[in-house]
């Protein structure tokens, strides 16, 4: 349940207006939460809700934009590459090391790859098809790249980290009043 929760989160923290320079989703932390969460027969939901998302986005919010399918295949293929990236990393086990490899690599890899396929399908025309190129489009990316990681850390320190505070505590709790008994 807290992961169609979350979902829910994910799609109005893009809908919802905000300032360009804001930014702050919690899209990646919820592609990582729920492939660590949830089992593979579930995977479907936040691929359709994201790129329903995505679609709507661009044909109504994003006045002048057109879809660009070479693009958008890039984001939508990280979609389901970060709900791998959750399942491997903290479905068994998760550990403050885990859940901090996942807020850095999610974040990490939608910014390589996002990207890149900003550059290599070029849908705006905005950069030439060079290594100067790419690295002027890497270098337009840094601002969305650190919000997005300080907004991933944020969903997995809410998401996974309370619950195991929660956790410790009421254990502690138990022991504690095991042993006054």
């Amino acid at each position: 349940m807290a992961a169609y929760l979350l979902l829910l989160v994910a799609v109005l923290s893009r809908v919802i207006p905000h300032a360009p320079w804001w930014n702050f989703t919690a899209v990646t932390g919820c592609l990582l939460y729920f492939g660590a969460k949830r089992p593979w027969r579930e995977m479907l939901a936040p691929l359709v809700a994201l790129i329903t998302t995505d679609c709507f986005l661009t044909l109504f919010r994003y006045s002048g934009y057109s879809m660009h399918w070479g693009f958008s295949a890039f984001s939508w293929g990280w979609y389901l590459a970060a709900m791998v990236l959750g399942s491997i990393l903290l479905r068994k086990r998760v550990t403050l090391a885990r859940g901090a490899a996942g807020a850095i690599l999610g974040p990490t890899s939608f910014f390589l790859v996002s990207n890149f396929g900003a550059w290599f399908s070029n849908p705006f025309n905005t950069y030439p098809r060079t290594l100067a190129g790419l690295e002027a489009c890497y270098w337009a990316g840094v601002p969305f790249y650190r919000n997005d990681l300080i907004a991933t850390s944020l969903v997995l320190a809410v998401m996974l980290g309370v619950p195991a505070l929660v956790r410790r505590t009421h254990a502690a709790r138990v022991q504690e009043a095991l042993a006054g008994k």
